[in-house]
């Protein structure tokens, strides 16, 4: 009767086995890594556009102006006319303006939503946008664009009460990405053709 060893097959069914768990292993962790690191991604692109919806793109510069179209102090009763100026945040990407939009109210009127309008004059209803007195639809760097719209008329046929003296005003612009900005001025106790509003 001969003897035979299999103590050594056994020791290489163990290699294999083993060998075969770390390549599953291997195989498995570089998956879950993957799928880890795709997800990092996805939550880094969500905190950028929850940023980028919560923080507002566009900020005022400087005074906001009411003009009235009188052409005698007797007469100037009310602004008729609102003027100021916009910028981009710093860092902020460039904003569509014919997107924007502008909602007006004041003491005795209800919200009042303006649509953008190209040209230089506005009408009822409407804001413009221009830079240096030309038209423009968007603003993008360090560009300050003049935004310019007809609350009021002291004619009987305006839809819109035109703010008499101490009234207060309140303006909110809503641009298609990112926060409001939403700002309240009052109209000066003496009104002038062109008034400072505080």
């Amino acid at each position: 009767m001969s003897y035979k060893n299999d103590s050594a097959f056994t020791g290489l069914e163990a290699a294999i086995v083993l060998i075969a768990f770390v390549v599953v292993a291997a195989v498995f962790s570089y998956v879950v890594l993957g799928a880890g690191f795709f997800t990092t991604q996805k939550s880094q692109e969500t905190v950028y556009k929850g940023v980028e919806q919560a923080t507002s793109n566009i900020q005022m510069i400087g005074q906001v102006y009411g003009m009235s179209n009188a052409s005698s102090n007797s007469s100037l009763q009310g602004i008729e006319r609102i003027k100021f100026t916009l910028g981009l945040a710093p860092g902020a990407p460039s904003v569509d303006l014919t997107k924007l939009v502008v909602v007006y109210s004041n003491e005795t009127t209800s919200p009042i939503l303006l649509q953008h309008t190209t040209g230089a004059n506005p009408g009822t209803l409407v804001f413009t946008t221009t830079k240096a007195g030309t038209a423009v639809t968007t603003m993008s760097g360090q560009e300050q664009i003049d935004v310019e719209f007809l609350i009021g008329s002291s004619a009987a046929t305006s839809s819109v009460n035109t703010p008499g003296k101490n009234t207060k005003i309140t303006i909110e612009l809503r641009p298609a990405v990112g926060a409001s900005l939403p700002f309240t001025r009052t109209v000066p106790a003496t009104i002038q053709v062109v008034n400072s509003l505080y």
